[in-house]
């Protein structure tokens, strides 16, 4: 039998070349992945309620429907934006922004979450956010996203919501007491966040806030922190020191200031697991209401 030849590109020479090329094809699909169409389906909305809120110059304002991906802040932090498919350019949409946990970005995230669908359906507009290096300086950083979407999409500033899991939930909610941020959002649902009651107890009271807060009694990185901080809020917010069991699992302390709401809602996930309560989340956000006044 004739000896077998190697065809020129499968060579040793050009071995080492593709070797020395594959890093670069390494990086091309880890950008591709981080902007994946895998989870970012979009639902079409209903305009029966958004309708009666603010509305927006269809001409001054250039942001698309769907899928937007690569906007970013000033200091480059990206985030991926996701619209109603019917998105209307005239009607200001309440704003769900999402920050990401430790070693994750906003493709991540979205998976992780699984909001959009379900979130665009209710007529949100929801931001999926990249993880910068986690400090008080960054967060601040984190808080001027839903202002730079204002200028590109129709956001009712009245009704911004936050939520994140993990450093994710902590952004959220540190951006929700900080001074500097605090009267950004009308309500917020972190999970899994890694703030205690000491930690708030070293900042004032905002003005009132409805607050979600979920939490894992199985999450073993920061056990009990979320019984702890939503009491917290409860003080905060002037609610009666009793909560009560509501059907859907969480516990409501009642008769808060301006009729705000703080609910405690217990998982038994593992830290690293976002919480089944997206249908929960997002009716308790859309029936929120803040006075800044």
């Amino acid at each position: 039998m004739q000896n077998l030849k190697l065809k020129p590109y499968l060579t040793l020479s050009n071995l080492g070349y593709l070797l020395l090329i594959a890093p670069l094809f390494i990086i091309i699909l880890l950008f591709l992945i981080g902007d994946s169409d895998d989870f970012s389906h979009v639902g079409t909305a209903s305009y029966a309620n958004l309708s009666k809120q603010q509305s927006c110059s269809a001409g001054k304002l250039d942001g698309e429907k769907g899928a937007t991906y690569g906007e970013q802040t000033r200091e480059g932090i990206k985030y991926n934006v996701r619209t109603p498919l019917n998105f209307d350019k005239t009607i200001a949409h309440p704003l769900l922004v999402v920050y990401a946990p430790a070693k994750a970005n906003r493709a991540k995230s979205e998976k992780l979450t699984n909001l959009t669908y379900q979130a665009t359906s209710a007529g949100f507009i929801i931001a999926y956010v990249d993880h910068p290096e986690l400090s008080t300086s960054s967060a601040v950083k984190l808080a001027t996203i839903p202002k730079l979407m204002a200028k590109k999409w129709c956001i009712d500033e009245d009704r911004i919501y936050l939520t994140g899991h993990s450093d994710g939930g902590t952004t959220a909610m540190a951006i929700a007491f900080m001074s500097g941020t605090r009267d950004i959002p009308t309500a917020i649902a972190p999970s899994a966040a890694g703030i205690t009651y000491d930690d708030l107890s070293s900042h004032s009271c905002p003005k009132p806030i409805s607050v979600m807060v979920m939490h894992s009694k199985n999450d073993h990185l920061f056990p009990g922190y979320g019984s702890e901080t939503s009491g917290w809020w409860a003080a905060c917010n002037d609610c009666s020191p009793i909560p009560k069991k509501l059907d859907n699992g969480c516990i409501a302390y009642l008769e808060c200031k301006n009729n705000v709401k703080i609910w405690y809602c217990e998982g038994d996930k593992l830290h690293a697991k976002w919480p089944d309560m997206n249908d929960v989340m997002l009716d308790f956000l859309a029936t929120s209401k803040r006075i800044r006044k």
